[in-house]
């Protein structure tokens, strides 16, 4: 008799089940077509931002990593429709629920990462550096030669490779040379006061109008100070690339060209003098002094 009631129920179940996978039948066809749509409209949407995205963001890490982005958003949606249609919103919540402490969790514990890596999608989009330009930031200067989503390599002139986190990159000032596609050395020099001050612009500029490498740009001259032996200027000059070794190279022509002319005109380059005074009061002149001078004896050898 046991048995009879415990078949009788475990068919009712069975037979609840049967009724209820029945009754579901069109809404899980209905899910699964759902799901078929959504992976094909996914994957289509992926090739499809893919393709915009050369167009404007000349980087393959980033435009996969927005493809990728589209394509999963568009499989959750699905993924999540799916579910409504299958009458399991209480799965829903609770996913949701745990990925959002999840991603809270994740967050906490890799914010820094996080940070260098939404720098680095910045850096990408609005572009400030490119590979290739001269820049100064954070006490680093030369030409920047990787673009990462967390780091940005710069190879300075002399020889060193620096990896700067992309959100000192961002949160600092940057002293961009490429942007203009020329650059400007400033020369600073010094001349004696008794020189003409009008003449020692004239020849300056004249000497320096022909070097190579200098841009239509005017040549500037313009005095700055007084100096302890020489009355100091600074000469500015425009160079037709930012590349170190063309402003090298130009600043040592202008040099060059600078100290022949004064030499050619009688200029004067002025160094610093010094007056030793070898009294003990001061004053004195070295031939006023009273020297003694103290010899040694030698020993010959044998």
């Amino acid at each position: 008799m046991d048995v009879q009631k415990a078949w009788a129920l475990v068919s009712g179940k069975v037979e609840d089940w049967l009724r209820e996978v029945i009754r579901m039948l069109p809404n899980l066809a209905l899910a699964c077509l759902v799901l078929v749509l959504g992976f094909f409209l996914a994957r289509m949407l992926k090739n499809t931002a893919r393709r915009y995205l050369l167009r404007s963001v000349k980087h393959h890490t980033l435009n996969r990593l927005f493809s990728s982005f589209v394509h999963l958003f568009v499989l959750g949606v699905t993924i999540f429709i799916a579910l409504r249609i299958l009458q399991l919103d209480d799965a829903v919540t609770s996913l949701l629920a745990g990925a959002g402490i999840v991603g809270i969790a994740l967050a906490f514990a890799f914010q820094d990462i996080a940070a260098n890596f939404m720098s680095g999608i910045f850096i990408l989009l609005r572009r400030p550096v490119r590979i290739g330009d001269i820049i100064s930031t954070k006490d680093h200067m030369g030409s920047v030669e990787e673009i990462n989503l967390r780091d940005t390599v710069l190879k300075t002139f002399q020889g060193q490779m620096v990896i700067i986190p992309n959100k000192d990159i961002l949160q600092n000032p940057i002293a961009n040379f490429s942007l203009l596609g020329k650059r400007r050395m400033d020369l600073e020099v010094g001349i004696s006061y008794g020189d003409d001050l009008e003449k020692v612009k004239s020849i300056t500029l004249e000497a320096v109008n022909n070097i190579s490498g200098r841009t239509d740009d005017e040549v500037t001259l313009f005095f700055s100070s007084f100096g302890d032996s020489s009355i100091n200027f600074e000469v500015r000059i425009w160079i037709d690339s930012s590349d170190q070794p063309a402003f090298l190279r130009a600043r040592s022509e202008a040099i060059i060209c600078i100290k022949s002319a004064y030499d050619a005109q009688g200029i004067t380059i002025p160094f610093p003098i010094r007056t030793l005074d070898f009294g003990i009061k001061g004053g004195e002149k070295l031939s006023e002094m009273d020297l003694h001078v103290s010899s040694k004896s030698s020993a010959h050898a044998p």
